[in-house]
């Protein structure tokens, strides 16, 4: 039988130059982290994450970077790229803010860093979060990040998707109506069948707005099946990078027109919730778990992407 990599047709030499990954518990999330990480080949990566706590600090509107030299890494601490004090001059100043303690507790960017590590030990990162913002201001947001990351990577002659690439991190739905700090995300229901159907929906949405050549206009359709059009704060249907992904994805768009260069399709790797495989077990491990249940009143789900 052919592996999910060969009947994709990918090869050890496939490089992203944008992928889309999930960011939840490793026992949870499991073969997806390597599956999306391992074509990410480039030696620094914009990683365009999720603000879950920007309500606590009252952010929206604006681009959230760090002020740190390092992350933590699983070999040795991950670099900062320099980049990203070149990428703020570029973005104009009432587009971005610097804000550690947002950055600090933001689970999203660290997710990825022992994988993006293991598998290129001199990796290179620009943590950038994304808070609540509307799609008007994705836009423009989105095009002065696609010119400025055009602007430092040409001046280094650096090529997207060799040297540079794009990490949108995210976790698909977060569906039930138990344990969503009292809310109710449950749509159709929470017996098997509801499953069923959530589980096709998440289908159709990724089918509208994800794969093949992508469009503004599909990524539009993405904010619209996900925010409120009453109030931007608000979610339709809850995935958390409900802004990370449509800033990432016009960026990755805009990127290709300033360019000059096609823009990228995207590949389903694969599409998997907390409850469609065996937990990897970590409970030996000393100081690893979860971090929610996973039923049919609660439950979350994965969606890997790459875009050449």
């Amino acid at each position: 039988m052919k592996s999910r990599r060969e009947a994709l047709r990918i090869t050890d030499s496939t490089s992203w130059k944008t992928a889309i990954c999930p960011h939840d518990d490793y026992t949870y999330t499991g073969y997806l982290y390597p599956l999306v990480l391992q074509q990410v080949k480039t030696p620094i990566v914009f990683i365009i994450a999720v603000a879950h706590k920007a309500a606590q600090f009252n952010l929206e509107n604006n681009l959230i970077f760090d002020d740190f030299e390092e992350w933590h890494g699983i070999r040795k601490p991950i670099k900062v790229s320099p980049l990203r004090e070149e990428l703020m001059k570029e973005l104009p100043k009432d587009m971005w803010q610097v804000h550690r303690d947002m950055q600090q507790i933001e689970h999203s960017v660290e997710s990825m860093l022992p994988f993006l590590q293991y598998y290129n030990p001199e990796i290179e990162i620009v943590p950038i979060l994304v808070p609540f913002m509307p799609f008007d201001r994705m836009q423009k947001i989105s095009d002065a990040l696609a010119n400025g990351i055009e602007k430092i990577t040409q001046a280094r002659k650096l090529e997207w998707g060799k040297d540079c690439s794009i990490l949108i991190t995210t976790d698909a739905v977060h569906y039930g109506n138990e344990n969503w700090n009292g809310r109710n995300c449950d749509r159709f229901g929470v017996d098997e069948a509801a499953y069923k159907k959530a589980f096709a929906f998440e289908h159709q949405l990724i089918d509208e707005c994800f794969t093949g050549k992508i469009t503004t206009e599909r990524v539009k359709g993405f904010y619209g099946y996900t925010v409120s059009s009453a109030d931007f704060h608000k979610h339709k249907w809850t995935w958390c990078g409900r802004y990370s992904i449509p800033v990432g994805l016009l960026t990755t768009i805009k990127l290709a027109e300033k360019l000059n260069v096609p823009v990228p399709r995207g590949v389903l790797l694969d599409y998997s919730t907390s409850l469609e495989h065996t937990p990897i077990p970590v409970d030996d491990l000393d100081g690893m778990g979860i971090t929610a249940v996973a039923n049919l009143r609660h439950w979350v789900g994965y969606a890997g992407l790459g875009y050449l």
